[in-house]
């Protein structure tokens, strides 16, 4: 649509001027900076930052409805700076000019939900939003859309030149923060911190082939992410993992695609989302906080936050009496569900701080924690390959876990769950492929059953000429391979004439 078309009161907001006042707020002792430089923690204690607008209230000024609406006709306007996460620019970056603006066409994923078949065997409708279809192929996108279009107005604004952005990486955060740094030709450079044989090749091919400098460490990811953190207090580089507040808002957009996808109606919504390094749930809750804040929607959706078994901090602190809790990282054994091998999750002090928030304004049981095994997590996702969607390992996760939330009755078949498949299902192929096989690693723990495992079939044909790639067969040959060939597959799949 043109802009003459869109209704008279909607126009001059379609195309947002910076505006607000955000600042980093310190989570541990309170302290207030300035936005003008990039920070992650807190200069004065160490604490986690998070992004505050003091003007919040200006947004209260329009009502409900007002938002609603001019986020709906933002999807069917046609300009590049104000799609995608930038859909919402007056709750994520309203500071951002638009010519700062990254695009690279993250966001607005589809919620497709389970076919009748799989709905009927879990137990409950429910639908999974596939944030695989990501530009880099992972919700990660989201975050790093505001992480680099952040760099790119310090760039500008202070003339920067031969910026050096660093992550850790289970694989997701380092595809898309290779990705859009390259977005921003030769001011930003990326180099990724990955530990060596806990990333797919797939994962590994995507920052080789957005030219960013790839380390492999020994060790897991929490140990990645100690470097980075060490190379980021001594050095002069741009962190881009989710301790990056910047990370977190643009991460925001997820929950606010969820209100309007379901017509800002979430009051019988379960939002079933993996943990990792916590900074996805962090923004979940966040960015539906403000949602409820601003009067978008009335009623906040309750929210399960799912762990493996082999990489549990959460539940563990969760399962703790809430005036006892004391949280601990804990050792990491391999999972299958990659990102979720994270002991230590960076965001944690947000996630706790969020969900006490979160509670405090839907209710104790708004927030809960569930604990999944290996097993469940790989055949969760076969599961539902096998039914009509396409999930990664992350999002058999989810699944496995709003079949543990059923069984023990952390939520009823009468609401709606919403699960998050955080990546697109052939960066993990290798994991599928090996549970057919039976070759996957025994420290998975993982046990193929042969009535799910799959493989492709060869026919006999001893004694026939058959067709080569570099030598075709004759018509008279060729009738005879196609006749028999067909007759084989009649016989192998009991087709009758």
């Amino acid at each position: 649509m043109l802009l003459e078309d869109f209704p008279e009161d909607i126009r001059p907001y379609l195309e947002p001027k910076p505006s607000g006042h955000p600042i980093y707020e310190c989570l541990a002792c309170g302290a207030r900076l300035a936005i003008d430089q990039l920070y992650y923690t807190c200069p004065t204690c160490g604490g986690l930052l998070m992004i505050e607008d003091l003007d919040f209230p200006r947004l209260r000024s329009q009502p409900g409805s007002f938002w609603r609406r001019l986020f709906d006709y933002r999807l069917i306007y046609n300009r590049q700076a104000t799609r995608g996460v930038f859909t919402f620019h007056e709750f994520i970056a309203p500071n951002l000019p638009l010519n700062d603006l990254i695009y690279l066409g993250e966001a607005h994923t589809p919620v497709v939900a389970a076919p009748n078949e799989l709905a009927k065997e879990i137990g409950t409708l429910f639908y999974f939003k596939m944030d695989g279809q990501n530009p880099s192929a992972s919700f990660k996108d989201r975050g790093m859309a505001v992480a680099l279009s952040y760099l790119k107005n310090q760039v500008r604004v202070k003339n920067l030149s031969s910026v050096i952005a660093v992550c850790a990486s289970t694989g997701d955060t380092s595809a898309a923060a290779a990705l859009y740094a390259a977005s921003l030709g030769d001011s930003v450079k990326s180099a990724v911190l990955l530990p060596k044989g806990r990333v797919t090749p797939q994962q590994l091919s995507q920052p080789l082939g957005a030219g960013a400098t790839v380390f492999e460490l020994p060790g897991v990811f929490d140990d990645c992410m100690k470097v980075v953190e060490r190379l980021s207090e001594t050095y002069n580089v741009a962190l881009l993992n989710s301790k990056n507040p910047w990370r977190v808002l643009g991460q925001e957009s997820y929950a606010y695609e969820i209100a309007q996808q379901f017509d800002y109606l979430l009051g019988d919504i379960v939002l079933i989302v993996p943990v990792g390094n916590a900074g996805n749930i962090t923004a979940i809750l966040s960015g539906l906080l403000k949602f409820h804040r601003a009067g978008l929607i009335d009623r906040l959706p309750r929210i399960l936050a799912v762990q493996s078994e082999r990489a549990n901090p959460v539940v563990l602190y969760y399962e703790q009496p809430s005036n006892l809790r004391a949280y601990s990282p804990v050792k990491v054994r391999p999972s299958v569900a990659q990102a979720a091998m994270i002991g230590d999750p960076v965001s944690f002090p947000r996630l706790s701080k969020l969900a006490a928030d979160y509670e405090k304004v839907a209710g104790e049981s708004s927030f809960g924690v569930v604990e999944v095994n290996e097993q469940s997590i790989m055949e969760s996702m076969l599961l539902a390959n096998r039914r009509g969607l396409t999930i990664c390992t992350q999002g058999g996760e989810c699944l496995a876990g709003l079949r543990a939330a059923l069984a023990k009755g952390l939520m009823t078949p009468l609401e709606t769950a919403v699960l998050d498949s955080t990546a697109h299902a052939l960066k993990f192929v290798d994991f599928q492929n090996a549970y057919f096989s039976g070759s996957l690693a025994k420290e998975y723990g993982v046990i193929t059953k042969p009535e799910i495992a799959n493989h492709p079939r060869e026919l006999n044909f001893d004694g026939l000429e058959v067709p080569k790639v570099d030598r075709p067969l004759e018509p008279g040959p060729r009738e005879t391979f196609v006749r028999i060939a067909a007759d084989k597959i009649a016989s192998a799949l009991g087709l009758t004439t």
